[in-house]
C-alpha cells in the first residue's frame, strides 16, 4: 500500500498495489481525485517439470522465475507470482504494464524451453493470455429476467447497482481530513457519477452496526484497521449502469501522485444480485440500526447511575439480566437468521438443481423433438421424392406411349401408302399385262394374216409359174381352155380374190403391223 508523505509515495505493509512506470494507456476516471483506469494485461505461464530421478534433488522456483524474466528482457514483468505448483508443472501468473506488450511477450515465452543448472532435461514453457473474468450484458440481463424474486420496476431489483471490492481506503478519503484511512461515500459518488447520475451509494464498513445487525463480516471501520473496502453504487438509469460496467471491464484502478508517480490496484467489479440497495433492504437496515441505537442508549442510561454512585445494586443486576436476555435474544435471532439463510440457500440450490434438471430434460426433449422433426422432414422429403419420381415416370410413360402411338400411326400410314402403292403398281401391271395380251393377240392375228398373205403369195407365185409354164408349153387353144378352166377353178376356191384385189389388203395388213415385227421379219 502506498502512503502519502510530503508529496511522495512509499510502500507500507502487504499490498495488492503495484508501481506503474508507463501510464500511456490510462483513462481518466476522476481528475479531481487523480484516479484513472488502466487496462489489465495478465498472462498465464506454465512450466513443465522433468521427472526427478535423484532423491533429495529439487527445482528452485526462484530460478525458474529468474529464467522467465530473462526470456522477456529487455521488457519487464510488473508482477510474477506462483498460482499453482505440482510435481509435474509450475503455473505462474504474470502481469505487464501495457496491454500492447502481451503479444510480444507471449511470442518470447510460448513454445520456448528453459535449461536449469544441474538438470539435463529441458523445461517446456507454455504461455497464454488470461481470459477476462467479467460479467457481460447478457449475464445481468438473463439473471434479472429469470429471477423470480426480482421486480425490474423497482430500484435495486434490476440491473442498476455495481458491487466493487478491493478499493483502497486512502484513495476514496476526503481531502485534508483527520482520518485519511476512512473512505467517504460523497467521494465515491463523485468519482462514479461520471458514468451517469447516482441514486445511492453504500460503504458497509462505515456503519458500526452493520456487522451485528446483518450477521455478516463487512470489514466494519476501525481506525487503521483496514486498507481496502467494498462498496455499492446505484445508478438512476440503466444507461449509467451499462456505461460503468463496460468502462470498468478489464480495467484496474490507478492513482497518480502530485510528483507524477503512479500506482495501480486490481479491483473486483460485479453487478449486485442481493438487492442491497433496494428500498426494502435499506428500510430493514434502518430499522435494525434504530433498535441497536436504542439498545445502546439504554446501556448508556443504566451505566450512568452506577458510575455516579446513585444506582442500586438490584437495578444494576436487573439491567444486566435484561442486557443478557437481549444479547441472548439477538444471538438466537442471528442463529435463526443464519439457519434461515442456510435453508434458503439450500432451497435455492435445490431449486437450481431442479431447474437444471428440468432444463436438461427440456433440452433433451427439445433435442428429441428436433430429431423427430428432422426424421419426419426427411421422411416427407423421401415421400415427396418418391411421388416426384413416380410422377416423372408416369409422364415419361405417357410421353413414350404417345410416341409409340404416333409411331404406330405413322407405320400404319406408311403401310397404307405402301398398300396403295402396291395396289396401284398391281393395277398398272394388270393394265400392262392386258395391253401385252392385247398386243400378243394382235401379233398373232397379224402373223396369221401374214402367213395367209404369204401362203396366198406362194400360191399366186406357183400359179403364175404354172401359168407361164403352161403358156410356154401350149400354144394351142386347147391349152388356153385348159388354163382358163384351171383359172376358173382357182377363182372358185377363193371368190372375189384376184391378184388385183389381194395385193391392197396384204399391203394394208403389213402397214398395220408394228415396226419391230417388220424389222424381225426382214
Amino acid at each position: 500500500m502506498w502512503q502519502r508523505a510530503k508529496g511522495n509515495w512509499t510502500v507500507v505493509g502487504a499490498t495488492m498495489t503495484t508501481i506503474v512506470h508507463d501510464t500511456a494507456e490510462a483513462l481518466c476516471l476522476c481528475e479531481e481525485y487523480n484516479l484513472y483506469l488502466k487496462p489489465t494485461a495478465k498472462m498465464t505461464i506454465s512450466v513443465a517439470l522433468p521427472q526427478l530421478k535423484l532423491p533429495g534433488k529439487s527445482i528452485s522456483n526462484w530460478e525458474v522465475m529468474e529464467r522467465l524474466k530473462a526470456m522477456v528482457a529487455p521488457e519487464q514483468l510488473s508482477a510474477l507470482r506462483i498460482s499453482k505448483s505440482t510435481m509435474d508443472f509450475i503455473r505462474f501468473e504474470g502481469e505487464v504494464e501495457n496491454k500492447g506488450l502481451v503479444k510480444s511477450l507471449l511470442s518470447r515465452l510460448d513454445g520456448k524451453s528453459i535449461k536449469l543448472s544441474g538438470f539435463t532435461d529441458i523445461l517446456k514453457v507454455r504461455a497464454v493470455e488470461n481470459k477476462m473474468d467479467f460479467p457481460t450484458r447478457h449475464d445481468w440481463d438473463s439473471f434479472f429476467r429469470d429471477a423470480k424474486d426480482m421486480n425490474e420496476t423497482l430500484p435495486g431489483e434490476r440491473p442498476d447497482t455495481i458491487h466493487l471490492e478491493g478499493l483502497p481506503c486512502r484513495w476514496f478519503s476526503q481531502k485534508d481530513t483527520q482520518h485519511p484511512d476512512r473512505p467517504s461515500e460523497e467521494v465515491l459518488a463523485t468519482i462514479f457519477q461520471g458514468f451517469g447520475k447516482v441514486r445511492n451509494v453504500d460503504i458497509p464498513m462505515l456503519d458500526p452496526y452493520r456487522e451485528e445487525m446483518m450477521d455478516k463480516n463487512f470489514n466494519t471501520f476501525s481506525f487503521g484497521g483496514h486498507l481496502y473496502f467494498e462498496a455499492f453504487v446505484q445508478y438512476q438509469e440503466y444507461h449509467g449502469f451499462t456505461k460503468a460496467m463496460d468502462t470498468l471491464r478489464g480495467m484496474k484502478l490507478m492513482l497518480k501522485g502530485e510528483d507524477g508517480k503512479a500506482m495501480a490496484c486490481n479491483i473486483k467489479v460485479t453487478f449486485d444480485t442481493s438487492k442491497h440497495l433496494s428500498s426494502m433492504a435499506m428500510k430493514q437496515r434502518s430499522q435494525e440500526r434504530q433498535k441497536l441505537q436504542e439498545l445502546e442508549r439504554q446501556r448508556g442510561g443504566a451505566e450512568a447511575p452506577r458510575e455516579g454512585g446513585g444506582g442500586t445494586t438490584q437495578g444494576g443486576r436487573e439491567q444486566k439480566e435484561q442486557e443478557e436476555e437481549e444479547r441472548e435474544r439477538r444471538r438466537e435471532e442471528r442463529v435463526r437468521k443464519r439457519e434461515q439463510k442456510v435453508r434458503e440457500r439450500e432451497e435455492k440450490r435445490n431449486l437450481k438443481r431442479v431447474k437444471r434438471r428440468h432444463d436438461e430434460e427440456q433440452r433433451k426433449l427439445q433435442l428429441k423433438i428436433a430429431t423427430e422433426e428432422r426424421r419426419l422432414l426427411l421422411a416427407q422429403r423421401n415421400l415427396e421424392s418418391i411421388r416426384l419420381i413416380a410422377e416423372l415416370l408416369a409422364r415419361a410413360k405417357a410421353v413414350k406411349q404417345q410416341e409409340q402411338e404416333r409411331e404406330r400411326q405413322e407405320r400404319e400410314e406408311l403401310e397404307r401408302q405402301e398398300r396403295a402403292r402396291q395396289d396401284e403398281e398391281r393395277a398398272r401391271l394388270q393394265r400392262l399385262e392386258a395391253r401385252r395380251r392385247q398386243q400378243e393377240e394382235e401379233l398373232r392375228r397379224v402373223e396369221a394374216e401374214k402367213e395367209r398373205a404369204l401362203e396366198l403369195q406362194r400360191r399366186e407365185r406357183e400359179l403364175r409359174e404354172k401359168l407361164l409354164g403352161n403358156l410356154l408349153k401350149k400354144s394351142t387353144g386347147a391349152a388356153e381352155e385348159e388354163e382358163e378352166g384351171e383359172a376358173k377353178a382357182m377363182t372358185k376356191d377363193t371368190p372375189g380374190s384376184s391378184l388385183a384385189s389381194w395385193e391392197p389388203a396384204a399391203l394394208a395388213a403389213a402397214a398395220a403391223m408394228p415396226s419391230w415385227w417388220s424389222r424381225g421379219t426382214a
